[in-house]
């Protein structure tokens, strides 16, 4: 990635998932800056996590161009975009994905594993700095997630997504089990933490109230058209 290079392009893109009734996807021309935010709203079924999926290159286009930072992900092998998923892309995940059975600090780590050089950019005590940043109790890391609340192991999962400083972070409704304060409080650690990173950050979300702190917000049919193929 350069600095000239978007954070995020697609380009006449095409995707089916296989067999009967399935469902297509196709996106035009979608464009995202670097260190932009944007929100992306769509209701259940309309298409986001099979556009999340093309973006974090786990299933590949059809046709056109999916590129992100500059690199296209046709372009790629299944290992080759496994690898740059893991150091190029943050991912928040609506359910948080946490292993209930080891600490907090083995959560956060987790990606650094499989992600040489984001592991290089991660400071060595960055697991315990971003739990502070994120509102996290003092000599949380050594707690196993699974006895933590909802909230705290949603910041964890933050915490996760943005150790190693990767240039993309992608939120797929991660704000859809709170309450207006906890969302509210929940955001602004989120935008803080993506501020002093430089990071860019997508989020998928159903829920317009989040707009206002975003630089734009977009509705997934503005972008992409869908079909359902009958069975």
């Amino acid at each position: 990635m350069t600095v000239t290079d978007p954070a995020l392009t697609l380009s006449d893109v095409r995707f089916r998932w296989p067999g009967p009734g399935s469902f297509g996807l196709s996106v035009p021309e979608f464009r995202m800056a670097q260190g932009e935010s944007l929100l992306l709203l769509g209701e259940s079924g309309s298409g986001k996590s099979t556009l999340l999926s093309l973006i974090c290159g786990i299933v590949t286009a059809d046709s056109g161009r999916v590129a992100v930072g500059g690199t296209d992900l046709s372009a790629l092998r299944a290992g080759a975009r496994d690898r740059f998923r893991a150091e190029g892309i943050g991912v928040i995940f609506q359910q948080f994905n946490l292993l209930p059975y080891a600490s907090v600090a083995d959560n956060i780590l987790l990606p650094l594993r499989f992600a040489p050089a984001r592991r290089r950019r991660a400071a060595p005590d960055e697991a315990a700095s971003l739990c502070a940043a994120l509102g996290l109790p003092e000599g949380i890391t050594g707690t196993s997630a699974g006895r933590l609340s909802v909230g705290q192991q949603q910041r964890v999962a933050v915490a996760r997504a943005l150790i190693g400083q990767p240039p993309l972070i992608v939120a797929d409704e991660p704000t859809s089990a709170l309450d207006a304060a906890t969302q509210d409080s929940f955001l602004g650690l989120l935008f803080d933490r993506i501020a002093a990173t430089g990071s860019s950050l997508l989020m998928v979300s159903h829920d317009e109230r989040l707009g206002a702190r975003f630089d734009r917000v977009l509705r997934l049919t503005e972008i992409a058209q869908t079909e359902r193929r009958a069975a």
